[in-house]
């Protein structure tokens, strides 16, 4: 959902989302997350620019990022005199499972209170300039953002995009490559017809998989994995 109407969401509403979020499965339950509630009208409005130039990010009624957490349990030993190793990339993908589940199950409980919500992948790029608004220490990384707010009734009525079918999705006992003609079966999406597909597919790649801010989105992601290189022996 990205257009909302001017309702706010209630304080009881904003702990009950919160709430059921930080009840996610965590791994070893370590809550390797931590979330950002962005209540600052100017820091919403820097980061609806920042976040390749989305104005409804600004007007959202809820705003939270979900942050992948390694430096609390690090900073944690440390204090305790543990002598803890640096933080490595795996320690980084296993907070980042973390933090997505957390955001997916506030998605979840947002939407059975009837508000909507849109996740913005974009927080991931510009790193230098995110880590500098948000205070990010070393070892965090701003994994997903989430908008919310209760949708308009043509937000609420707007056909959902029809999903891949599941025999391409479920493979059994084992990764099963697909071939050409299953590909263009599976990844169509707006080719309505077979004819449009070698276009429709140019077109894509060249719109998400080479665009710009793929590409800042992995030189970002890159910045972030120097923090979390082993240490030198």
């Amino acid at each position: 959902m990205r257009v909302f109407t001017e309702r706010e969401i209630s304080d009881e509403d904003k702990r009950a989302i919160l709430e059921a979020a930080v009840q996610a499965p965590s791994a070893g339950n370590q809550q390797l997350y931590t979330i950002l509630d962005i209540t600052d009208q100017e820091l919403k409005e820097k980061l609806a620019e920042s976040c390749d130039h989305q104005p409804f990010i600004a007007r959202a009624k809820m705003v939270l990022i979900f942050c992948a957490d390694c430096q609390k349990w690090y900073d944690a030993f440390a204090a305790a005199g543990c002598n803890p190793r640096k933080p490595g990339a795996g320690d980084l993908l296993l907070a980042v499972s973390d933090a997505l589940i957390v955001a997916q199950n506030a998605v979840v409980a947002a939407e059975s209170l009837g508000i909507g919500s849109c996740y913005i992948g974009d927080i991931m790029e510009n790193c230098e300039l995110h880590r500098e608004m948000l205070g990010l220490p070393a070892y965090v990384f701003p994994a997903a953002m989430l908008v919310f707010g209760y949708p308009t009734e043509q937000q609420k009525d707007r056909p959902k995009p029809k999903r891949t079918d599941i025999k391409h999705i479920v493979h059994e006992n084992g990764y099963r490559r697909l071939d050409r003609e299953e590909l263009k079966e599976t990844v169509r999406g707006g080719a309505e017809e077979q004819e449009a597909y070698e276009s429709w597919i140019q077109a894509f790649c060249d719109r998400k998989y080479n665009s710009d801010f793929s590409r800042e989105m992995s030189r970002s992601v890159d910045c972030y994995l120097q923090s979390f290189a082993p240490d030198e022996k």
